[in-house]
């Protein structure tokens, strides 16, 4: 056999060795990764889930308040329907562009008292305040786009 042509092959092959010492390693990196985001990915599920149960409950739930039951209104987010809000809210947000005394004579509060008229206008700024609608320049409320 010829000396030049042996060594050019234990040459290769040890560069095929070093090569696939690499790729093992490699491949047992990627594995490792895989399984940790498997891992990732079933815990953000459980805690997702967990989420989406805590949201909904705390959406229906009435909340304390100075030892008075009052309904907690979420923020918007895709995952809250504006169908869990409470009725009176819903028909403030199918209204449109309303000012504060509008809303009040859609929704049967007797607007010439204000003292009736000013829990309104304190609900419809918790509902700019999470989001659910906006506060036009002119006093009007309307719903977010």
């Amino acid at each position: 056999m010829d000396p030049e042509l042996l060594e050019r092959i234990t040459a290769r092959r040890a560069e095929l060795d070093e090569l696939e010492e690499q790729l093992v390693k490699q491949l047992a990196e990627v594995r490792a990764e895989r399984d940790e985001l498997a891992v990732a990915e079933r815990v953000l599920e459980r805690v997702s889930d967990q989420l989406a149960d805590e949201r909904a409950s705390a959406a229906l739930a009435p909340g304390q308040v100075g030892g008075r039951a009052v309904m907690l209104i979420p923020h918007r987010t895709p995952d809250v329907e504006e169908t869990m809000l409470p009725p009176d809210y819903q028909r403030v947000l199918a209204a449109g562009p309303v000012m504060a005394r509008q809303g009040g004579e859609m929704l049967g509060v007797d607007v010439s008292v204000r003292a009736k008229l000013e829990p309104l206008r304190g609900r419809l700024v918790r509902l700019v305040d999470r989001g659910r609608l906006r506060k036009l320049p002119d006093g009007r409320f309307t719903t977010c786009l």
